[in-house]
């Protein structure tokens, strides 16, 4: 699959007798039902090594373009009328503040190894708790409950499957938890975050600002409010779309397919 096409349905399946594998261009199986397809006989892989790395930078870009206001920045300095920099155009610190990932998987390690180098303070909230060796090695402390991160936490960055259990994980509550200085970057699914409680967020003070690659449709409708607000940036889902991340995701998914077919174990399957 490469971006979700074609659409799995009943149809396709029953129409494919002899199909043993599924692999998929990417960590998220969310436009896969995978009881139907499971109920097929058939396998499925997804590519979480190839992307991690790729996703994890888009994550940090957001974060210092929010905190640095880099998309306005940019529209003052290639202004027609621009003749000096207003002295009050100040973004917030990144060095010495507290980040918050929720979700620690691949995406959300190495994640915490780039804010290690910015030397932030990192909390984590996870189902199942990282081994202390790698906490130590990035300088993270675990929450257990996902309330004490985000009353602690300057950015607040969702990298979560998108399962029954995360659908609006972010809602009013979550953000009214949050500092009113604090940014939200989402770089899992924008189903995630409640997106009409983020807007009245934004528009209300409740939080500074919000960095998004991701969305729920994509892309917005052109009139959403979303769109309308200077405290937010959106990307067109840029996670994972560099030359040498699509490169590993075709091999890895190659990988994943002879594997099945040759009727070894998997790398990547998915069950």
């Amino acid at each position: 699959l490469w971006w979700h096409k074609p659409i799995i349905d009943q149809e396709l399946l029953q129409s494919l007798p002899n199909l043993k594998v599924i692999a998929n261009s990417g960590v998220g199986m969310d436009h896969l039902d995978l009881k139907l397809v499971a109920s097929f006989g058939v396998k499925m892989a997804n590519a979480p090594r190839a992307v991690s790395s790729s996703t994890a930078d888009t994550g940090m870009a957001l974060l210092l373009a929010s905190a640095r206001r880099l998309v306005e920045g940019y529209h003052i300095a290639m202004s027609s009328g621009a003749e000096r920099q207003e002295a009050d155009f100040l973004g917030v610190e990144v060095t010495g503040a507290t980040l918050g990932i929720i979700g620690m998987g691949s995406i959300g390690y190495k994640i915490a190894l780039r804010a290690k180098a910015f030397e932030m303070n990192i909390l984590y909230h996870n189902r199942t708790r990282r081994k202390e060796h790698e906490e130590r090695a990035v300088g993270a402390t675990y929450c257990e409950k996902i309330d004490h991160l985000l009353q602690q936490a300057d950015f607040v960055m969702v990298v979560v499957s998108l399962t029954p259990q995360t659908h609006k994980l972010i809602g009013k509550r979550e953000l009214e938890l949050m500092k009113p200085t604090a940014t939200l970057i989402n770089i899992s699914r924008g189903a995630v975050v409640d997106q009409e409680a983020l807007v009245t967020a934004l528009q209300t003070g409740v939080i500074r600002a919000a960095a998004l690659d991701v969305t729920s449709p994509e892309p917005l409708p052109r009139d959403h409010a979303l769109l309308k607000l200077k405290n937010v940036i959106i990307t067109p889902h840029l996670g994972i779309k560099t030359d040498k991340a699509t490169y590993l995701i075709t091999e890895e998914a190659v990988e994943n397919i002879l594997a099945a077919l040759n009727g070894l174990p998997m790398p990547s399957e998915v069950l």
